[in-house]
């Protein structure tokens, strides 16, 4: 028997039906691949088989999912890295806090003595007046009362540096001035630098005199409210606004929903009837001082010059001249409430703190203040 006889029978052939040499083998010879698609596989390759396709999907989802837990475990790291920063700054906030309480009751110097002879007792009124800022009715109404109860102080200054600002602070400062000036003892006069506007210039409508150089700005006697609408913006976005309220109107002002024309309506009579009470408060101090001109209650700011043809100022003088006219010298005493270095530290770190934070001090949408 011969050897191609003696292999037909162990793979179970009768001799003589021995594959023709088109049969494939798929046991010798791999996968069996169409001659068109083995024309188009590359060089030396017959294509990936089921085995191989599988172990690159596998290869693949390892890939993903070593990526997906490493984003992971970015994440939490930067998560930590800010609990760690901002428990930081809260201790940060505490030790400052507890120094500066320290500071006042055992290291803070008193206040300091004010001269027993004949002065010129002045109080700042610098920056945007507001209940969280240097310029706030608390502290500007404490110098005023210090100032006026020395009987050293020939007249009281009010140093106005001033945008203005919310309209309950100058009122209350507006108030106490009045009612200073009822008791007649010495002359309050407001000295107007830069600018002394809108708030600023309703404090200084209280005072007997007001004095400006010929480029500061004066004026602005009016109220503004300003905001945006951001209804659109959310929608081309796909954002969706959730507000709850009890109260049909509690949300008026919200500026991701449109703006009906009845709330705009009533905002407006709130503004109006604000800036009806500035004009009285204005005409209250000014008096018969003030010109007959319409535009002086309008919102216009003027110079120091084309205010004092308006009845808005009394004399065009430097801090200096006033104090010169005076007490026969261009000195003054400071009695403005200082602020340690540690309450202004406090101060403007918890401003950062409340910024980075995302919770933004708010204040009245309501402003005597030039923008």
């Amino acid at each position: 028997m011969s050897d191609d006889q003696r292999r037909d029978e162990r793979h179970g052939q009768a001799p003589g039906d021995r594959a023709s040499p088109s049969d494939h083998d798929r046991w010798t010879q791999g996968p069996e691949v169409p001659a068109q698609e083995g024309a188009s596989a590359p060089v030396g390759a017959q294509g990936d088989d089921a085995e191989t396709l599988r172990e690159r999907q596998r290869l693949a989802q390892l890939e993903m999912m070593d990526r997906w837990i490493g984003g992971v475990l970015t994440e939490q790291r930067r998560s930590r890295r800010w609990k760690l920063f901002f428990r930081l700054m809260l201790l940060a906030l505490v030790l400052i806090s507890l120094t500066t309480t320290l500071y006042r009751v055992f290291l803070a110097e008193p206040t300091a003595a004010v001269p027993a002879q004949q002065h010129l007792a002045l109080v700042e009124v610098h920056g945007v007046i507001a209940s969280d800022a240097p310029a706030n009715a608390e502290r500007i109404i404490q110098g005023l009362n210090r100032a006026w109860e020395n009987p050293g102080a020939a007249a009281v200054v009010l140093h106005i540096d001033s945008p203005g600002g919310s309209p309950v602070q100058s009122q209350r400062i507006y108030t106490e001035i009045m009612r200073l000036r009822e008791q007649g003892d010495k002359p309050i006069i407001a000295v107007i630098e830069d600018i002394g506007a809108s708030g600023a210039y309703y404090i200084a409508a209280a005072a007997d005199e007001i004095v400006a150089s010929p480029a500061s700005l004066v004026g602005s006697i009016g109220v503004i409210y300003a905001g945006f609408g951001f209804q659109e913006a959310i929608a081309e976005l796909g954002v969706e606004r959730r507000v709850m309220t009890a109260g049909e109107n509690k949300a008026f002002l919200d500026p991701f929903q449109p703006l009906d024309e009845d709330v705009a309506r009533f905002w407006q009579s709130v503004l109006t009837q604000t800036h009806e009470q500035f004009i009285d408060d204005v005409q209250a101090g000014r008096g018969e001082r003030l010109s007959d001109s319409p535009d002086i209650f309008s919102g216009l700011i003027w110079s120091g010059e084309q205010a004092l043809g308006l009845g808005l100022v009394d004399e065009l003088a430097s801090l200096e001249q006033v104090a010169r006219a005076q007490v026969g010298e261009a000195s003054w005493e400071n009695y403005t409430p200082r602020l340690d270095p540690f309450e202004r530290l406090t101060r403007r770190f918890t401003q950062a703190a409340a910024e980075v934070l995302g919770v933004h001090t708010r204040h009245a949408p309501i402003k005597f203040q030039v923008q």
